[in-house]
């Protein structure tokens, strides 16, 4: 279904823990919603409390970390709605495993599922199709990626290398408010690139405010994601000067790259 600006979904960052978004899809039309990745159950039930009428009706799992999932069958227990999540982990509640292009309903909406191993082994990501939204938990971070917890460096970069290819106006939303310090190593493996630069200081005062820096877009991750960038010759030069090694292939460049990320 095609969207017009008064039925589009509006999507809220519910903070939880220290640096998780918990994210909201809003459908005002019906006052229904959806989460994604509630780690926690207390942000979800507060904003349904201050938003009487309110239908849960459905919870999208990334992956299997208590900090994605630790909040789910409270909210099932209360609300009972459908859970989705990787059908090769261990998500409680899951009332639906998803694998790799998987096509789901949800709010009225098509969400297109993506297998995205790396961070974990069945990671997956969640691209609203009539939106240009993708949720991509801690796969594809903004300037950055997650760590490498059970998946391989040619898992992780094959993984961001689908995200990228999705279309340029795309808006991600990732799982963890990581955009300031990526940036930093961003511009530390590229200091000069300029669109790295104005980003960080704009990223500065967003932070500074308190704000949440998400989403990102597709298009601006491939121009300042370092881990988006591993076949460019200036990216593999910046690499092997830091860590001395000789990159061969994309994927040495990756896994190099997330090494020195790692020890940051």
């Amino acid at each position: 279904m095609t969207n017009t600006a008064e039925n589009r979904l509006e999507i809220c960052a519910i903070p939880a823990f220290i640096d998780n978004y918990i994210w909201l899809l809003a459908d005002h039309a019906n006052q229904a919603c959806a989460v994604v990745d509630p780690g926690d159950a207390g942000p979800v039930q507060a904003w349904l409390a201050e938003h009487p009428g309110w239908v849960l009706s459905d919870v999208l799992i990334t992956h299997h970390h208590s900090d994605h999932v630790g909040g789910v069958e409270k909210l099932k227990s209360e609300f009972n709605p459908l859970v989705y999540g990787p059908a090769n982990e261990s998500i409680p509640a899951r009332d639906r495993p998803l694998t790799d292009g998987d096509l789901i309903q949800v709010l009225g909406r098509t969400i297109n599922v993506i297998a995205v191993p790396g961070h974990t082994s069945g990671h997956l990501a969640f691209y609203l199709v009539d939106e240009d939204v993708l949720f991509s938990g801690d796969t594809l971070f903004s300037a950055g990626c997650g760590r490498l917890f059970e998946g391989t460096p040619r898992q992780m970069l094959i993984s961001l290398e689908c995200l990228a290819a999705l279309p340029g106006q795309t808006q991600v939303y990732c799982a963890h408010e990581y955009t300031l310090p990526n940036l930093r190593f961003a511009l530390a493996v590229d200091p000069d690139n300029q669109q790295i630069a104005k980003l960080l200081t704009e990223v500065c005062e967003i932070r500074n405010r308190g704000q949440c820096t998400l989403p990102t877009s597709i298009s601006v991750e491939r121009a300042c994601n370092p881990f988006l960038r591993v076949r460019e010759a200036k990216i593999v030069e910046a690499v092997q000067r830091h860590t001395r090694l000789s990159i061969t292939s994309a994927e040495a460049c990756f896994a190099a790259m997330r090494m020195w990320k790692d020890n940051f």
